[in-house]
């Protein structure tokens, strides 16, 4: 079982690193790159910069918070049980 971990991890940490270097690349350094410029192909617009980030933000948020409803409701039913 070690060795799944370390394959899990291990992705994880190369997908997370991907993912922070595709997104500081779109927003930090492609602003200043022509816009004729041929690795613009590989971008989405710049209004999804923000756009996805935030709409990835009120998901985590609102599942975060059913998740804390939840086991507040089951630890409410379970004391007066």
């Amino acid at each position: 079982m070690e060795l799944g971990d370390k394959a899990v991890g291990f992705l994880l940490t190369l997908t997370s690193l991907t993912l922070f270097t595709y997104y500081t690349f779109w927003v930090i350094i492609l602003p200043f790159v022509d816009s004729d410029h041929f690795v613009h192909k590989y971008f989405l617009p710049q209004e999804y910069a923000i756009l996805i980030p935030v709409l990835a933000g009120v998901v985590l948020l609102s599942f975060l918070s059913v998740f804390v409803g939840l086991v507040m409701l089951k630890s409410k039913k379970k004391k007066t049980a």
